[in-house]
């Protein structure tokens, strides 16, 4: 079973023009709504994979039920803890000459909520993968994601962590079984720029002597590279397409790495199928649909 935490989810408010009016009215041509949160993306195209997963997280308000009815339209297996107060977060995303994202602030989450977390993870078993990824609310403590690896010390679950900065880095010493920066957060975490392929698998392989287990960054018009727990550095080249969507991308990579390694143990094909799950939804409206995945797979 794979296990998503959401900290932070949202309902995606996205609209189309063809030129925003900065100061004045602007009318869309079309307008969706979806549910966002990169742990939600990850399980929603797990999902679609066909991979037993459960999104774990914090919903509050309204807001929060109509992003639970959803993902239980879509079938996603959620397992929520409401919160007493406040409103589940609607980002706006902007789409017309470029791309605008407009992301609100979630609710505050308490300490008997988050205690409430850590029981439901208590119950996660050997074998269990567990993904932390995104950003977290301003209350709550910057060492969170290292507290949750804390409390599952001893128990042999995979730990996926797609995040950035010092995040990332203080999950390090609890040896994750995958890290996924894409190239400009690669450069973040060392203060420097990655200019070459032969930096971004020197960084890499910082980050795997600094305790990760594999390494997977994406490299966005140059596809992606690997680098495995023995060593050895995969890469795969992007998919052509014209790109029309930004979100969700990254966490569309990270779930179907997880499910092609889940079903072969191979990190090349994981690799593969990663990276048609990431150009898949970057080629559509929303998260990718099973059909253009395996059209660009």
């Amino acid at each position: 079973m794979v296990y998503t935490v959401t900290f932070n989810p949202a309902l995606d408010y996205t609209v189309n023009t063809d030129i925003l009016n900065r100061g004045g009215i602007t009318r869309a041509k079309t307008a969706q709504l979806h549910y966002g949160g990169k742990g939600i993306n990850v399980s929603a195209v797990l999902t679609m994979l066909g991979v037993p997963n459960k999104a774990l997280g914090f919903v509050a308000g309204f807001t929060g039920r109509e992003l639970e009815a959803k993902l239980n339209a879509d079938n996603i297996n959620c397992d929520f803890i409401r919160l007493e107060s406040g409103l589940t977060r609607i980002n706006v995303k902007i789409k017309a000459e470029d791309e605008t994202e407009i992301n609100a602030p979630g609710p505050e989450i308490g300490e008997d909520d988050i205690e409430k977390l850590m029981q439901k993870l208590g119950k996660m078993n050997d074998g269990d993968f567990l993904v932390l990824s995104g950003s977290v609310p301003k209350n709550l403590p910057a060492d969170i994601y290292e507290q949750i690896l804390g409390k599952l010390e001893g128990k042999d679950i995979k730990i996926v962590v797609d995040a950035t900065g010092d995040l990332l880095t203080e999950t390090l010493g609890h040896k994750p079984f995958l890290v996924k920066p894409n190239r400009t957060e690669l450069g973040e975490i060392f203060k420097t720029e990655i200019k070459t392929g032969t930096d971004v698998d020197n960084y890499a392989a910082e980050l795997q002597r600094m305790g990760a287990q594999n390494v997977l960054v994406s490299l966005a018009q140059n596809g992606a590279m690997l680098l495995d727990e023995g060593g050895k550095i995969h890469r795969v080249s992007a998919i052509k397409g014209t790109r029309v969507n930004s979100v969700g991308c990254g966490d569309s990579m990270v779930a179907g790495f997880i499910a092609g390694y889940i079903n072969t143990g191979d990190f090349e094909y994981a690799l593969k199928l990663g990276n048609a799950c990431g150009g898949a939804t970057a080629f559509s409206e929303a998260l990718a649909s099973k059909e253009e995945l395996t059209k660009y797979l």
